[in-house]
């Protein structure tokens, strides 16, 4: 008996197959589409100039002369060049020490932050933590309700924070918001897979954290680092309230002491228009050198933080 040779059947495109490449399968954009992306990136340069000016604008004040300034001939270059401003609040030996306590403050202050932080967010992602809703019940409670001004210097008082450089540290240990957005990158980003993994080779909760959990999390320890660390620079009300002693006064209460001290020259002023003319000028001049004082160092750290900020910004934004 004969068998009759059954025809193969045609091979068929596997899903991994890869289609070759030429330029007539590119598909072409019709002229709608083109005139969508101008628009989009007209729109995107009107919103980059509109963020930037003011900054530029202050910069380039900060270096010119006021009366320019004053007249309305200064726009996108200094006219008149003088560095008066920066060179009377450089002079005050107190700048120094403030730019000293200040970076002592963010930078302690920064790490014991990611220290508290980052374990009481993992414990709050495991499922298996029982009380984890309690606590978290607990911890947004005080985002809504604080005991205020008076109760909370009668507690720094009874705690001996007062006029001491650790008022700067210990009460703002934890921030709630930075660790709810710890959890959801826990929750979302971590695979549970790595934790099954880790317990099989015999690693407890403490070194699955150490040992995986850490050098995965680049990029929210350094959102929520930036967070915290931009919060204890522009720290200025704990310094207005708490501290007394001018050594230990962080840069922003330095800087407002400077401003005040020339707004008060100008009020203490000759009785010549003239003098009180160029007194102005140069509380404004002053102004100025102290704004791009006090901010020059954090636009030197972003650029560095920038793709790390970039893709943990977007933490918890998708579920699924």
């Amino acid at each position: 008996m004969n068998k009759t040779a059954v025809p193969a059947a045609p091979a068929s495109k596997t899903r991994g197959s890869r289609i070759p490449w030429n330029r007539h399968t590119r598909q072409h954009r019709s002229a709608g589409d083109l005139a969508v992306d101008l628009v989009i990136a007209l729109l995107l340069v009107v919103l980059l100039l509109v963020v930037i000016y003011p900054l530029w604008f202050i910069v380039v004040a900060s270096l010119s002369n006021q009366a320019a300034v004053s007249s309305g001939k200064v726009n996108l270059w200094p006219v008149g060049f003088t560095l008066a401003g920066y060179q009377r609040v450089f002079q005050d030996a107190r700048v120094w020490t403030g730019y000293e306590n200040t970076v002592l403050y963010a930078v302690v202050g920064t790490i014991l932050n990611l220290v508290v932080t980052m374990p009481a967010a993992f414990a709050l992602s495991r499922v298996e933590f029982k009380p984890r809703r309690v606590l978290l019940f607990l911890f947004t409670f005080t985002m809504y309700f604080a005991g205020g001004l008076i109760p909370n210097y009668l507690l720094y008082k009874q705690l001996g924070l007062l006029n001491d450089r650790w008022v700067f540290i210990l009460p703002g240990a934890l921030s709630v918001w930075n660790l709810i957005i710890a959890r959801s990158f826990f929750e979302t980003s971590i695979p549970e897979d790595l934790h099954d993994a880790a317990r099989i080779d015999g690693l407890d909760y403490f070194g699955y954290f150490m040992r995986i959990v850490i050098p995965l999390s680049s990029a929210i320890i350094a959102v929520i680092g930036l967070y915290y660390f931009v919060g204890h620079w522009n720290d200025y009300f704990t310094g207005l309230i708490y501290i007394r002693d001018e050594a230990k006064e962080p840069l922003q209460n330095v800087l407002q002491s400077i401003l005040l001290a020339n707004q008060t020259n100008q009020m203490g002023t000759g009785n010549g228009g003239q003098n009180v003319l160029q007194q102005q000028q140069l509380a404004d001049q002053i102004k100025y050198g102290v704004i791009i004082v006090s901010t020059l160092p954090l636009l030197v750290i972003y650029p560095f933080l920038q793709k790390y900020f970039n893709k943990g910004v977007m933490i918890g934004a998708v579920k699924g």
